[in-house]
């Protein structure tokens, strides 16, 4: 027995001899990081921090948002790049290692991973989040969990539910289907949860289909809890509690970060008043207490952890997510006799990982500048191409890079993303590179035939220069040690042993969310059910850029003797490496219903397995199916539904890269519902009939902007000519003097615009104490024109005031 479930006889006993003040006040945090402490009962405040790919624990006294500088840590690749390897052995490896540096710092637990899915390429946040399939999303996830929490540390899966954008994420509404729920958003969820037990899963800021994450019964407990079963202590995102008293009627354990008083009162005086059972309290506290227990038992260690080692662990995860994507005349690997430009400022100053609040402070950092002039036996030249922060438009930078292009053998031009065009915070606005970037691409393809790009970015990009070059390296954001690993990569050292857990689109307007995405208002509606990523465009038949599970090698692997088990459960496939060299191999497993009476995509992955190869070396592997895999989730039946039928089971390299097929007969566990039977939507979004009815209820009415209200946005209520007098100083006031970003364009980026789209009571927690309840009711009785109401606040603030002055 493991995890909070080994605490709670202790915690019960706990639990019932504190008060009720004692109780009210462990329904949330005492500051930004930790827990509530209880000294009589040897409770130290267990300490959570920002992860997942990496620790990221603030040196000294926490500021009011969380930012201030974190203590070194091992910075890994992030999910983006750690999904495209596939391995379930060397996520648990890598979450081993996390739990490791936890222990070290007295790190209770690790808030990650990320499982959302990658609705649409533009999410601000996807380079934090693993794929857009939720099997694997949920494989990688619960093996990252093993590794974390078999050093005792813990994790909150994270964001629950249905958290795909960062605009408007503090209210947003996500109106989407059960089914498209369950199927989709869910699953990974389902099978993390199942999977590993994380200690701690943190609710989402937004809404699903009208309520609040945070308070959303239905999710925290029949779900979650009933139908998964989950062990853990569910905690909000920070600043995500809406009503704290209906939290812990539905289920939410703990609201973070603390520090504000206000809604412990609210559920004291609602046990007190007899609106909230003390038993539903009692619930709860028992959770967070549990936590506290190994919080007390993780502090009585001395753990260090082998940071050398780790950035070993880190440059060997690089190398096997790297992604080639195209290697035309076999251009790579690169030999160390070539005459080598090295072009693109990424190359010196690399983009590693993302913006926000996983920014990892990282104990070393290398750059493949310095990695590739080691590897070569002539003096590389090298031309910065673009500014690293800006990439503003430069065309001497250009001329430059040409001059050396032209000179040498071969080019090597490291482009992507820059921080300020994807963070948490705000979504993209297009999938392009900057102009300056695609440009010098453009360039410099065209002054050396042998030029070789070297993607470094967090989510797909655009590629209308994709002819150009002779091979494309999609690294993603590889962490501290990507600089090495991608030039072991360029040179053969290592080979390259990614596959893409997303599909490269050649344009966002390609992709079946596009129109709905970010919504508008205060909705986004899921239109395109369960046509996400690969799903759509294999169902679409459309063209893409590079498909989902895509992945170059510089071997060969033969497909050959798939065959079905006599329980049809399991299929075998004989893999063989034919070419010259040692290499990785991700077999996939695709399943296609003949015929279906209830909709479904063309295919969807339901099994995957990489295995590694030296030359010649053979293997046989088992591919192994559950009935659940032909189901669907019926709304009808309120359950999961195997049709039964004609199945095609595809094995292949690639979604769209099968190389053997298998046939095999489902015998059906029951009959379709009729709901489940209609409608039949077509791949891409559906109108509101087709919408409605798979709803199984009129699609909402959007929420009105006014009256104005506690989840009203600061930029909502800017639109008003009053608040737009008031924003700026409210954001003064929750910003701070900046000091904790230096100058850092994109952390101003990022928190100008998570402020702007900040509910008003959020205002209250990220104020750190510099604004009231009472004075954020003033403010919406202003903005209200309920002037009466906002001069009697006013008032009862300053008698407040003169009797604490008489007290004084």
């Amino acid at each position: 027995m493991t995890g909070l479930k080994s605490k709670q006889a202790a915690a019960s006993a706990i639990v019932a001899d504190m008060t009720l003040e004692e109780k009210a006040r462990f329904c949330s945090g005492e500051d930004f990081w930790h827990l509530e402490s209880l000294e009589r009962h040897g409770i130290p405040a267990a300490q959570v921090c920002d992860g997942p790919h990496g620790l990221r624990k603030q040196i000294g006294h926490a500021d009011h948002l969380g930012m201030n500088e974190s203590a070194p840590a091992t910075c890994f690749p992030t999910a983006c790049a750690l999904a495209s390897s596939w391995d379930v052995a060397l996520l648990e490896e890598i979450g081993a290692a996390l739990g490791e540096e936890c222990r070290a710092e007295n790190v209770t637990v690790l808030l990650g991973p990320g499982v959302n899915i990658k609705r649409h390429p533009c999410c601000g946040r996807n380079f934090e989040y693993f794929s857009e399939d939720p099997l694997l999303t949920g494989k990688l996830a619960a093996a990252l969990i093993n590794g974390v929490q078999s050093k005792n540390v813990g994790t909150s899966l994270k964001h629950f539910a249905a958290n795909n954008q960062e605009y408007g994420r503090m209210y947003i509404d996500a109106i989407v289907d059960e089914r498209t729920l369950r199927e989709i958003y869910l699953r990974g969820f389902e099978i993390a949860i199942r999977e590993s037990q994380p200690w701690t899963l943190m609710s989402a800021y937004n809404r699903v289909n009208g309520t609040f994450c945070s308070e959303h019964g239905w999710l925290l407990n029949k779900v979650l809890r009933d139908e998964w079963g989950f062990e853990g202590l569910v905690l909000t995102d920070w600043g995500a509690m809406n009503d704290r008293v209906a939290g812990v009627r539905h289920g939410l354990d703990l609201e973070m970060p603390g520090g504000d008083p206000g809604n412990d009162q609210r559920v004291l005086h609602a046990v007190q008043n007899g609106d909230l059972a003390e038993t539903d309290l009692d619930r709860i506290v028992q959770r967070t207490i549990a936590l506290g227990l190994l919080g007390a038992d993780l502090e009585r260690t001395e753990d260090s952890a082998d940071l050398t080692a780790h950035h070993a662990l880190a440059h060997r995860a690089a190398c096997e997510s790297a992604v080639l994507l195209k290697n035309d005349g076999d251009a790579l690997p690169l030999a160390a006799e070539q005459h080598i430009a090295v072009i693109g400022a990424f190359a010196k100053h690399p983009r590693y990982q993302g913006a926000g609040s996983s920014q990892v402070n990282p104990v070393r950092l290398d750059n493949a500048w310095d990695a590739i002039h080691s590897l070569v036996h002539h003096e590389p030249v090298y031309a910065a191409g673009y500014d690293p922060k800006t990439s503003a438009l430069d065309d001497g930078l250009i001329d430059e890079a040409v001059c050396a292009a032209d000179g040498a053998q071969v080019a090597v031009v490291f482009a992507g993303l820059p921080g300020i065009y994807e963070s948490e915070g705000f979504d993209r606005e297009h999938m392009e590179l900057p102009q300056q970037q695609q440009n010098l691409i453009t360039a410099v393809s065209r002054a050396n035939p042998n030029t070789i790009v070297v993607l470094c970015n967090g989510a797909p990009v655009a590629m209308p220069w994709v002819d150009a070059p002779q091979a494309i390296l999609e690294a993603y954001l590889p962490g501290q040690a990507g600089g090495g690993a991608i030039a072991d990569v360029l040179f053969g050292h290592a080979n390259p042993g990614g596959k893409l857990a997303e599909t490269f689109p050649r344009t966002r307007e390609d992709t079946a969310s596009d129109a709905n995405f970010p919504g508008h208002e205060r909705q986004v509606l899921y239109r395109e059910g369960l046509f996400v990523g690969y799903r759509y465009f294999d169902s679409a038949s459309l063209p893409v850029l590079f498909p989902f599970g895509h992945g170059l090698s510089y071997t060969t692997f033969a497909y050959a003797d798939a065959r079905l088990a006599a329980d049809d459960q399991s299929v075998s496939i004989t893999i063989t490496n034919i070419g010259s060299v040692a290499g990785s191999e991700v077999v996939q497993l695709y399943v296609h219903a003949l015929a279906s009476p209830v909709y479904k995509p063309e295919q969807e992955l339901k099994a995957f397995q990489k295995v590694f190869l030296e030359p010649g070396e053979q293997c046989t592997l088992t591919l192994k199916l559950e009935a659940q895999d032909f189901a669907y989730y019926d709304i009808g039946h309120a359950r999961w539904i195997n049709p039964g039928g004609d199945f095609e089971l595809r094995i292949g390299a690639s979604s769209r890269d099968i190389r053997a097929t298998v046939a095999v007969k489902q015998t059906p566990s029951a009959t379709p519902s009729a709901a489940a039977t209609a409608p039949q939507p077509v791949p891409g979004p559906m109108d509101d009939e087709t919408f409605t009815a798979l709803l199984n209820k009129p699609i909402p009415t959007p929420e009105p902007v006014r009256p104005f209200h506690l989840n009203s946005s600061l930029e909502e209520v800017g639109s008003t000519w009053l608040g737009a007098r008031i924003k700026p100083r409210v954001m003064a006031i929750v910003l701070g003097d900046g000091s904790m970003h230096d100058g850092d364009e994109t952390l101003d980026k990022m928190f100008e615009q998570m402020a702007s789209t900040m509910p008003v009571r959020s205002l209250i927690t990220f104020s750190g104490g510099s604004i009231s309840h009472r004075q954020v009711d003033m403010l919406l009785a202003l903005l209200n024109h309920q002037y009466l109401r906002a001069f009697r606040l006013w008032l009862s603030g300053r008698q407040r005031l003169s009797s604490s002055a008489v007290v004084d």
